[in-house]
């Protein structure tokens, strides 16, 4: 081995200190670390290095080590957000399965994960994992940031302490709660039924009605706030009484949104009859 190759070496060696055995790191990550693409074949080629797809290589890892690794999404998807800093979260009803409102949602193989953000890296959805990531855009809020839970955690800190090899200690950027179900609302009715969001909404005694009335003021989608009240009237949680509706833009004239749908008579929106009031409901 040559003075350089062994310096190469070394370089790795620093930097993989942070990668625990299974995660992914990508060819943008390896140049900004200086390393370069006939390292990376070296690399491969002595078995540091295990390449997934073009331009995205994995640590080599065993079962025993990361179970998660062969075929879990967690791990492709920790790996872009804080290995390789890739400026996105989870959301919608991914993230409401995550805080606890399972419901019809499964967690195991074959399942929807929804993403939100523009920079996403594309070798998410070329990966074979069990499910797939589904792409969304942040576009509904003005603060794309606004409702999203552990963006300050910072990995370099880690280093010292259990953290760094445990992919179960790190957390997942993700939506709360409260603005998880507004992005799922986004989704209706061509990504999610509404049956399913009225089976979840059922379950969100406890969300904050700050909080709420925050991301309410700031989304710009006309549908979303529409159907967030249709929702909250229909469910009535004790949080409820806690949001003034009149001070939210909810847009003028009438929005056609689900077909065969009634138009609901406060909020201007057609939805299907189970999700209007009662009287209404049974008319024609």
């Amino acid at each position: 081995m040559s003075i350089m190759d062994g310096q190469n070496a070394s370089k790795l060696k620093q930097v993989l200190q942070n990668v625990p055995p299974g995660f992914l790191i990508d060819s943008a990550w390896m140049s900004r670390h200086g390393i370069s693409r006939q390292s990376v074949s070296a690399y491969v080629k002595r078995g540091w290095l295990e390449r997934v797809i073009q331009g995205l290589y994995r640590r080599p890892f065993t079962p025993s080590e990361n179970p998660e690794a062969v075929r879990g999404w967690k791990i492709p998807l920790l790996s872009a957000q804080w290995l390789m800093a890739y400026d996105f979260h989870v959301g919608g009803m991914t993230a409401l399965a995550l805080h606890g409102h399972e419901h019809y949602l499964a967690l195991g193989g074959g399942q929807k994960v929804h993403l939100y953000g523009d920079n996403i890296p594309a070798w998410l959805f070329k990966i074979s994992i069990d499910g797939h990531f589904v792409r969304h855009s942040t576009k509904p809020f003005e603060d794309a940031q606004a409702g999203i839970e552990s963006g300050s955690f910072d990995l370099s800190q880690q280093a010292d302490n259990d953290a760094t090899m445990s992919p179960w200690l790190w957390p997942i950027r993700m939506s709360t709660p409260e603005r998880a179900i507004l992005e799922a609302l986004d989704g209706l009715p061509r990504s999610e039924s509404f049956h399913n969001v009225d089976v979840v909404f059922e379950s969100l005694v406890n969300l904050r009605p700050k909080q709420l009335t925050a991301l309410l003021t700031a989304c710009r989608s006309v549908k979303v706030k529409r159907l967030f009240f249709v929702y909250a009237d229909k469910h009535a949680h004790a949080w409820r009484k806690h949001i003034d509706a009149e001070a939210i833009d909810l847009g003028r004239g009438d929005r056609a949104l689900a077909e065969n749908g009634k138009l609901h008579p406060t909020y201007r929106i057609t939805v299907p009859s189970d999700l209007l009031p009662g009287e209404a409901a049974d008319g024609p």
